[in-house]
């Protein structure tokens, strides 16, 4: 079974331009205060074991101590992370050579589209050439439940001791925070000033190594400043490490000017090696004992079990139950009922209201765990209320918090009800199964299913599990045209993913040193600890 060795170490500010060397606050991105395997803050180096243990080391490592399952694909995915390893030993990054104002006064100028989507008939006089030394880095992609994040922070945990600065990420925190960093530069230098090269330098002066997990395109904003600021980045010697469900092609698909992303695309593909991670075992759902941490129905031992969870998870003796406030960009947001690192919640107290992502991340900051209570069945009619769960699911996932639901609904049909996805099956013509779009990740310029496709062989576990919940067939969840959308699909399976081993027994109990004799109770809760405290670092 998986272990989570992620490693969210303390990211540094950006330095505006101009600002004399001031950090504004932020994300903070490789300072010279690191994470030991013991937690403590040392130098700048990681502790001495990672010169001399590579990816294939400490992956037969984890396997003989029982903390891995051997399994022969992820070796061999893994011998492309040792290889990179290998390169990675002798690589000396050029140094961080910062822009002028001068500099970007006397670039070409190019009409604002142009410069932002990268279509200048010559590139900007602040972006230097791509090193020909600059080791190719690694574009790992598959389904919920491959194992690609556990592997890449395998290899960020391994990185030779000469990678003086290092920084394992979320995408979309990192893309937050450069957005955040840019309105300052423009706030400061007016509306027009380009400062996605300033910004680029001040990061990779910072970090030389760049692991990003889930690595995606959604949005125009970052669409529009993407490929420049990669293309920044690796001119100053940054190695790209990232982990993602879609493969390269796949990006910014359906996208508002997708034509113009597309040089990004080719960015990615001539300077990161492509590997597919989909393998036909989801180790998320590999068998875990229950925890019991969701109830399902509603009803009085519904509420009996939330407040046993309450009580256990809180600190009731010191710290008594009470409402609580937090700000977030000057708004409240109000916890009903708090006890030491517990928070609690009626699903329409927390999810029911315009809510954000950087309001979820202000509560994972404050508490580990959280009981919600109340939640419904999600109907197509209610898709808002569907993704700002997912959202909040994302972040107790990311942060390594505990999770306790009581659902009206078993887990399975929160999002998507029997009913409905019949209803759809029902009222979609019968031609249209052969011409429907397939589910599958999988790009194909053919308008004809796969022999894969035909069989289900393309399904993640997630969809299975649905569909013999649903009683659905292959042809009638062809048929179906509620999941045609990959983003809600890839949304939807990880959300079932992460849910199922949430809620498992290991993930409740590490953490609280029990379940383990005294020895590895102790050495699990540290770890845990310091899982929370380089996410709550990574989100400062």
């Amino acid at each position: 079974m998986l272990e989570w060795i992620g490693r969210r170490e303390q990211c540094v500010g950006y330095v505006s331009p101009g600002s004399g060397g001031r950090v504004d606050g932020g994300l903070k991105y490789g300072q010279t205060r690191r994470m030991t395997d013991v937690g403590t803050a040392v130098g700048v180096q990681d502790s001495a074991p990672a010169a001399t243990f590579g990816p294939i080391q400490e992956y037969d490592s984890r396997v003989e101590a029982g903390r891995l399952r051997d399994d022969d694909f992820q070796r061999a995915i893994i011998q492309h992370l040792q290889d990179l390893h290998e390169v990675l030993r002798g690589y000396k990054p050029p140094p961080v050579v910062h822009p002028s104002l001068a500099e970007l006064n006397a670039a070409p100028k190019s009409s604002l589209f142009d410069t932002l989507f990268g279509r200048s008939s010559k590139p900007s006089g602040l972006i230097s050439r791509i090193p020909e030394n600059l080791p190719k880095g690694l574009y790992m992609h598959g389904d919920v439940g491959c194992g690609k994040t556990m592997l890449m922070d395998l290899f960020y945990d391994t990185l030779p001791a000469n990678i003086g600065s290092k920084t394992r990420i979320h995408f979309h925190n990192f893309m937050q925070d450069v957005h955040k960093r840019l309105h300052l530069v423009k706030m400061k230098h007016g509306n027009d000033f380009d400062g996605v090269p300033f910004v680029a330098a001040e990061i990779a002066e910072q970090s030389s190594v760049l692991c990003f997990d889930e690595f995606q395109c959604t949005d125009v904003a970052d669409a529009m400043i993407l490929r420049r600021l990669l293309e920044s980045l690796m001119s100053h010697g940054v190695v790209f490490i990232t982990t993602s469900n879609r493969h390269p092609d796949e990006l910014y698909k359906n996208g508002i000017q997708r034509q113009s992303f597309i040089p990004c695309i080719q960015l990615l593909k001539n300077t990161l090696t492509v590997l597919n991670l989909n393998s036909t075992t989801d180790y998320r759902k590999i068998p875990r004992p229950p925890s019991g941490v969701y109830h399902c129905p509603l009803g009085l031992q519904a509420d009996h079990h939330a407040d046993k969870w309450f009580e256990y998870l809180g600190d009731f003796k010191n710290d008594p139950p009470h409402r609580a406030v937090h700000q977030v960009w000057g708004r409240d947001v109000v916890v009903p009922q708090a006890s030491g690192k517990a928070a609690r919640f009626t699903f329409d107290e927390l999810i029911g209201r315009p809510t954000s992502a950087a309001d979820y991340i202000e509560l994972m900051r404050n508490y580990n765990a959280f009981i919600i209570t109340d939640v419904p069945g999600m109907t197509l009619q209610q898709r808002d209320l569907a993704r700002r769960f997912i959202t909040f699911i994302d972040a107790v996932y990311e942060s390594r918090a505990k999770l306790v639901l009581t659902t009206a609904v078993p887990l399975s049909h929160l999002f998507l009800s029997p009913s409905e996805i019949k209803a759809s099956i029902t009222h979609t013509p019968k031609h249209s199964a052969a011409n429907s779009k397939p589910i599958s990740s999988s790009s194909s310029s053919s308008s004809s299913s796969s022999p894969a496709q035909d069989s289900g062989e393309d399904l993640d576990d997630s969809m299975r599990m649905l569909m013999d919940d649903l009683g659905l067939s292959m042809s009638q969840l062809r048929a179906t045209s509620i999941f045609s959308g990959d983003e809600e699909r890839f949304a939807f399976a990880r959300a079932l993913s992460r849910l199922a081993e949430m809620e498992g027994k290991e993930w409740v109990e590490r953490g609280m040193g029990v379940g383990l004799d005294i020895k590895a109770g102790i050495e699990e809760k540290q770890a845990w600890d310091k899982m929370r405290s380089r996410w709550t670092e990574d989100n400062m």
